[in-house]
């Protein structure tokens, strides 16, 4: 089986930020949501802040943006997250072919990531989990939780042949995986 990181992997950037910037461009009421995001992303970056730390800050950004987001009258999610793919789907990175037994894993938001996996003919998209009704997040697929959601979703004897990533924190998976390789634009390195 091939498992595939999403976000700086095999599509050019962070979607889950890309796609937050292009509803603030739409509806700007959601801009106050950015500097929480940014604040909490430093912090884990420069080591200050867990990823213990880190989940329920982002539950709670997460939640504030959705909530904002659904506060607008007129405004659809999924009509949203169509139109963004209709606009984006083209940052696919080259070197990936998808295949429809691939999985992507990743820590973007579901609501999101599923319908660039469907477009492209992936069958199991793996992601953080938002709660639509409530807009909590009720998983975040981030660091070994990867590793984790994976053996709940496609059972304990799942085998990963190839794991495609572009940041080492997703070691859970490198080790788990026969080869693993990283992605630095549109190189494919192996490390394992």
């Amino acid at each position: 089986m091939r498992v595939v990181d999403f976000d700086g992997t095999v599509y050019r950037g962070e979607s889950l930020f890309d796609f937050y910037l292009y509803t603030a461009r739409r509806y700007p009421k959601v801009l106050g949501c950015l500097a929480p995001v940014l604040r909490h992303a430093i912090d884990y970056k420069l080591n200050r802040a867990s990823l213990e730390q880190l989940e329920p800050a982002i539950a709670a950004v997460g939640r504030r943006y959705m909530d904002a987001l659904s506060s607008i009258p007129g405004t659809d999610v999924a009509e949203l997250v169509n139109d963004y793919w209709d606009r984006n789907i083209h940052r696919i990175k080259d070197w990936y072919e998808p295949r429809p037994d691939d999985v992507v894993l990743t820590a973007s938001f579901d609501v999101i990531v599923s319908e660039a996996c469907r477009r492209l003919g992936v069958g199991t998209c793996i992601a953080s989990v938002v709660d639509m009704g409530t807009h909590e997040l009720t998983w975040l697929n981030f660091g070994d939780n990867k590793r984790r959601r994976l053996l709940q979703v496609l059972g304990d004897d799942v085998r990963v042949d190839e794991f495609y990533t572009d940041a080492l924190y997703d070691r859970p998976m490198i080790d788990m995986a026969e080869h693993a390789f990283l992605v630095r634009g549109e190189r494919v390195v192996p490390v394992k």
